[in-house]
């Protein structure tokens, strides 16, 4: 059997004609030309990136890893004015979102089970964060403040909750409860009516808001300027390290004119009968104290309010309501107005007399002096102590309306004092001919003139006006500005000469210091000379509200206080009038 030959390779041979020359490299140049063309194009993009995207690009890669946390104020604290603390602030923790930390559709899972936890309907905090926005760097207050449970089960189920933080914030704390709660009035987290109004003041949805009292009328004075932390972050959006800061700035601290010891005492004697004290210095417009009931203790807005705790509040007939900047018939305290309309007008002299009379009749309509009786022939003093409505009918008729209610415009009714509590202030009522025709749709007759001349009929006047009225007899004549700030400039809390004759006003005090000597008030004639007026006004169907408005002591008035007892259905002298005397007793006391 012939041996097996060795199988040898052989080389591939080229057919005649065919190229030889460089075909090794061929792949070669193939591959490089490849590279040239997805380099060029590579690099050409990476040019358009870099050169015409860059500063874009650039953005991008920082917001990915930038972040901004803002931090809100301290907001100022506030004090009376002898440095007692009225309202400060305590730590407590609030939940808020960090909308970029996982995805728009992530998030409804994640606040299903955050809802029951903090108490806040999932449809609200829903609400919130698409408001922000689900891109937004910022984080989302969602809670007020929760309770300690709530931050230990965050704390423990932190991975259950991605986006979630609950961090300390500081919330209102007012350390009296209800003491002076429609004074200092109440914070809350701004709602969405709120930021629209506002948003272009800087305000943003983590913002807590002054809802009433000073809290709302100096908001811009204590709230103070946010401030914030520049941070990078890993992917997982945890913090690696601080890159700027910038403090916030707490808001200014706020003295009040109030003195605590005396608020308290005036809400001690209101007690709880519906009405309002206001007390004055009438020299210069300060509130010493406003008392109103019911009343509210502003501490429960300072976390999530229960449904039975409003529904509790809302029976009480509108604690929130701050009945001394509210307007009601001011009956016979009004009859100043009329005094002076009557002597500054030219048709009365200070030693002129009428006669009085059980009723005067227009129109078929009798209205009655208050003993059905008449006085018999008096001067304006006697008028005054007696409060009869006869009398000063009389003097209201032959003035006239026209000049009757220009004198309670320049008295100050019908408009705001000017108190820094604007927003609840009542305006008050001084009806004319012009404004019957207006809103009635009906003619003037002499007996609206009767009925405004004694505080009746449709005029209307808050506590605050009263007393306002009634400190401009007590300081020589002059309308001040009350007001709550002891910081302010004087020079931005005016006060207006009423222009009065030296004889008018001398027999103005002398009518109101014989209230107290032998009229209406002379059950409450005591160690210290006062002077002031009663009032009684209907109320029909309901029983009448008593009013006083007193100042004193007569020599050097140092206090003006008015005391308003809605539906008492007893007489000024007898309800209000013990009320007010207590008052400036109590401010007087060493």
């Amino acid at each position: 059997m012939p041996a097996l030959k060795e199988r040898v390779p052989v080389a591939n041979v080229p057919e005649a004609g065919q190229r030889t020359v460089g075909r090794d490299r061929q792949g070669t140049v193939l591959l490089l030309l490849a590279t040239a063309v997805f380099g060029g194009i590579l690099g050409g993009r990476l040019a358009y990136l870099q050169l015409w995207q860059g500063e874009k690009n650039q953005q991008l890669a920082e917001t990915n890893r930038i972040r901004l946390i803002a931090k809100p104020p301290e907001r100022g604290r506030i004090f009376d004015r002898r440095g007692q603390l009225l309202a400060s602030n305590r730590l407590a923790y609030v939940v808020n979102l960090w909308p970029i930390a996982q995805k728009k559709e992530a998030w409804p899972a994640t606040i299903a089970r955050l809802s029951p936890v903090i108490g806040v309907r999932a449809a609200e905090i829903q609400r919130k964060l698409e408001r922000e926005g689900y891109n937004s760097p910022s984080l989302v207050r969602v809670s007020g403040p929760i309770p300690p449970a709530a931050v230990t089960f965050l704390a423990e189920h932190a991975a259950a909750f991605p986006g979630v933080q609950v961090d300390p914030e500081a919330v209102r704390l007012y350390p009296h409860g209800d003491t002076a709660a429609h004074v200092l009035g109440y914070t809350g987290p701004i709602d969405a009516e709120d930021l629209t109004r506002l948003q272009d003041k800087g305000y943003r949805l983590r913002d807590v808001l002054g809802k009433a009292g000073v809290e709302m009328g100096l908001e811009s004075w204590l709230r103070g300027e946010w401030g914030g932390q520049q941070v990078e972050v890993d992917a997982s959006g945890r913090v690696i390290r601080v890159l700027g800061e910038k403090p916030p700035k707490p808001g200014n601290s706020l003295r009040l004119t109030l003195d605590l010891r005396l608020q308290k005492a005036a809400e001690a004697i209101l007690g709880e009968t519906k009405g309002a004290i206001v007390a004055i210095d009438p020299r210069n417009g300060e509130v010493l104290a406003m008392a109103s009931w019911p009343k509210y203790n502003p501490n429960i807005f300072s976390g999530p309010i229960a449904e039975s705790t409003w529904q509790a509040l809302q029976s009480q007939d509108n604690p929130f309501l701050n009945r001394a900047l509210r307007a009601f018939p001011p009956a016979s305290t009004f009859k100043v107005v009329t005094a002076v309309a009557g002597l500054e007008s030219g048709k009365f002299g200070i030693h002129d007399y009428l006669p009085t009379f059980p009723y005067l009749e227009f129109g078929g309509i009798r209205f009655w002096d208050n003993n059905r009786a008449g006085f018999g022939t008096i001067g304006f003093a006697e008028a005054m102590a007696y409060s009869s409505n006869t009398f000063f009918g009389q003097v209201g008729q032959r003035v006239g309306i026209e000049t009757l209610a220009a004198w309670a415009h320049r008295f100050g009714f019908g408009s705001r004092t000017g108190i820094e509590l604007a927003p609840e202030e009542s305006t008050g009522l001084v009806p004319d001919p012009p404004w019957k025709e207006a809103v009635l749709k009906e003619p003037w007759y002499i007996g609206n003139t009767i009925n405004t001349s004694i505080g009746q009929g449709d005029v209307q006047a808050t506590p605050l006006q009263v007393a306002v009225m009634t400190a401009a007899i007590a300081n020589g004549g002059y309308v001040v500005t009350p007001h709550l700030n002891l910081d302010a400039p004087a020079a931005k809390i005016p006060r207006r000469s009423l222009g009065l004759r030296p004889e008018t006003l001398t027999k103005l005090q002398e009518s109101l210091r014989a209230v107290f000597e032998y009229g209406t008030a002379q059950s409450l004639y005591g160690t210290v000379a006062w002077a002031g007026k009663s009032g009684t006004a209907e109320d029909p169907p309901r029983p009448h509200h008593a009013w006083f408005t007193a100042y004193g002591p007569t020599d050097r008035p140092q206090i003006a206080v008015a005391v308003f007892v809605e539906n008492a259905g007893g007489g000024g002298s007898t309800v209000a009038g013990p009320m007010a005397v207590a008052v400036m007793e109590a401010y007087l006391k060493p």
